[in-house]
């Protein structure tokens, strides 16, 4: 299967928000989108449903929206050994909403978050607006790796964990998420595991959701939005295993956070449930992707391969360095600064690309000293 656009199809995408941000002659590999057509099994089922009843789902009085919840369940159980309830299920447009409401029905102003950091930068942006306070715990270069050194938590309320880590590529291992686990039963924290790139796990690596160490103290995110490049259809999940946080959840007002969309729905259950095909090609080539930026990257930046997802955390040892590179090489990256401490002299780049426009920003970047 050809997984990526030809370059004559990218004007296409010009009314995509990662394309339409770039200026003339600029090639945009800053946010989380891929450069890659929808699996086709996505696009038939939402094909169907367009042709069919567009009236009120069956699901329409489910919080978990029904079929969402069942395809989750199947999909933790199948892939990862984890057997989610899916009557703990509930539907959200995306993470950030879901981090919001969470924050919003357990947690009051001044109670400390911690976070693996540098961070995803739309979480720290959260805490900030909400008056959480950032607990950093921090990504230290280790070999061709990294670790974090977790500080002292008593004063959180909360864990933030993003597992496989944004923008690092660090997928955690069963002993890093023992330690977490016995910090949150500790300092009785309530994790929030955001696992929503846990699918572009490269081997030898294995994802392991958090709540299979510790299900009562987590809620757990996810979406098939970034590993099945569905970013437009705002549907996301979250798995309560904390009671008192299901408990604050079901006292909320029955719409004040919205539902599931029907079309959402259609295209999750779709990619769950019959897309693997299409995301084990996509998996190969962004594996070959993150070998290609090793072996071609000029020595003005330092690298360490990703062990997950699409995006390469780029050392570049100064500030500001994004709208350089913007300006000079015409490629448009994430800025590090806006990930928290220790992302100030880092740039973020989206390999989800095809080979030739990989290869293209490679060239360009190649000018960069």
């Amino acid at each position: 299967m050809n997984t990526a656009y030809r370059p004559e199809d990218l004007k296409a995408r010009n009314d995509g928000f990662k394309w339409a941000k770039a200026g003339p002659g600029v090639i945009p590999a800053w946010i989380a989108d891929m450069d890659l057509p929808t699996a086709p099994e996505v696009i038939e089922a939402l094909r169907r449903r367009a042709g069919a009843d567009l009236g009120y789902p069956a699901w329409l009085d489910k919080p978990n929206a029904g079929p969402l919840a069942e395809a989750f369940a199947e999909r933790m159980a199948g892939r990862y050994g984890w057997s989610a309830d899916p009557s703990l299920v509930r539907s959200f447009s995306d993470l950030n909403q879901a981090l919001q409401v969470l924050l919003h029905v357990w947690t009051k102003p001044g109670d400390g978050v911690a976070v693996h950091t540098p961070a995803y930068h739309p979480f720290l942006t959260t805490l900030q607006l909400m008056e959480r306070p950032l607990t950093p715990i921090q990504a230290e270069p280790d070999g061709e790796s990294w670790r974090f050194e977790v500080p002292d938590l008593s004063g959180c309320r909360v864990l933030l964990l993003v597992n496989p880590h944004n923008p690092t590529g660090r997928v955690f291992t069963r002993e890093e998420l023992t330690d977490l686990a016995e910090q949150a039963e500790r300092h009785d924290l309530l994790v929030i595991s955001d696992e929503i790139h846990a699918d572009l796990t490269f081997e030898p690596h294995r994802h392991i959701p958090f709540a299979t160490i510790l299900p009562e103290r987590t809620v757990t995110l996810t979406s098939a939005t970034k590993a099945f490049n569905l970013g437009g259809i705002r549907v996301s999940v979250a798995h309560l295993g904390h009671h008192g946080v299901r408990k604050a959840l079901e006292a909320q007002p029955p719409f004040v956070y919205g539902s599931a969309n029907l079309f959402g729905v259609e295209a999750t259950v779709a990619a769950w449930r019959h897309g693997d095909a299409w995301l084990e090609d996509v998996r190969a080539l962004l594996d070959r992707h993150r070998h290609t930026i090793a072996a071609r990257l000029p020595d003005t930046f330092r690298y360490r391969i990703p062990q997950a997802t699409y995006l390469a955390w780029l050392h570049v040892g100064r500030t500001g360095m994004a709208e350089v590179i913007e300006r000079e090489a015409k490629v448009l990256l994430t800025d590090g600064e806006g990930f928290g401490p220790g992302g100030a002299e880092y740039v973020r780049l989206n390999f989800a690309t095809s080979e030739s426009i990989l290869g293209e920003i490679l060239n360009r970047l190649s000018g960069i000293g």
